[in-house]
């Protein structure tokens, strides 16, 4: 009579096998790369040709918010977010201006978009302040009124700065002295002259913004303007001008009669 063997295998052969052939129920999909729908190509490489054809100036908000929203989502529809932003803020400047926590709020923006757009604007500042600094003010003054469009125009909070000048009226130093509320910023001329001379500044601006849009200076701004002045003039330093930023238009103390 055949006699037939069998082998049963040994729990130890069952051990050696990779782990991962039996935990089934820990799989995951893998989410293969796919590529936006052919349109979405489409729009974009449009948009893309009118922007080196022409430049920002030859597009709307909306279409270089676009191009903008791409770099953080490049398989989605952008078009809504870029219109849900603008019905939020208002304008471009708003929208990359706005704080993170705002940017948030807008739905199908993510903490990559709010990034990016925090990347235009920091860009577009230091544009702005690389034409000014170590240069002359006074021959120089537009590119100082667009710096500070620039960085304090569509805040929602106040902001103070100190334009720190030497002797040829070059600027030295451009510093943030304080942030404040929606209607008002802490400031202490005794912190800005010390700076001043520390600095060796012969000269100072002062900027500061209102983001209710209106530049027109109130009573507490002109009476602490007047305090720096007085604190300043005892060092032989110069208070030239103390500029009010709004929305769309600013306002020179020196040009008001107000120094």
């Amino acid at each position: 009579m055949d006699c037939f063997m069998t082998t049963t295998p040994s729990p130890s052969a069952f051990r050696e096998m990779p782990g991962w052939l039996f935990d089934l129920e820990e799989a995951r999909p893998v989410a293969l790369p796919s590529r936006p729908p052919s349109y979405l190509r489409d729009h974009r490489k449009h948009l893309q040709e009118r922007f080196f054809d022409g430049g920002a100036q030859a597009m709307p908000d909306y279409e270089l918010l676009e191009l903008v929203l791409y770099r953080a989502l490049p398989r989605s529809d952008v078009k809504p977010i870029a219109a849900a932003l603008l019905a939020a803020l208002g304008d471009y400047n708003r929208v990359i201006s706005a704080p993170v926590s705002r940017l948030l709020e807008i739905e199908g923006v993510d903490i990559a978009v709010a990034e990016d757009l925090k990347i235009v604007e920091a860009a577009a500042h230091r544009l702005a302040r690389a034409r000014i600094m170590q240069r002359p003010v006074i021959s120089n003054w537009d590119a100082v009124l667009d710096y500070c469009r620039t960085t304090m125009a569509h805040r929602e909070t106040e902001q103070f700065r100190v334009l720190y000048l030497d002797r040829k009226n070059i600027l030295i130093a451009d510093e943030e002295q304080a942030r404040g509320t929606v209607d008002h910023v802490p400031v202490y001329p005794r912190e800005v002259v010390k700076r001043a001379l520390e600095l060796n500044a012969s000269a100072l601006i002062l900027v500061h913004n209102h983001p209710s849009g209106d530049p027109t200076p109130s009573d507490a701004d002109v009476a602490m303007t007047n305090r720096i002045r007085d604190a300043a003039e005892a060092l032989d330093i110069q208070l030239h001008d103390h500029l009010i930023i709004g929305k769309s238009a600013e306002v020179s103390f020196r040009d008001a009669c107000y120094l």
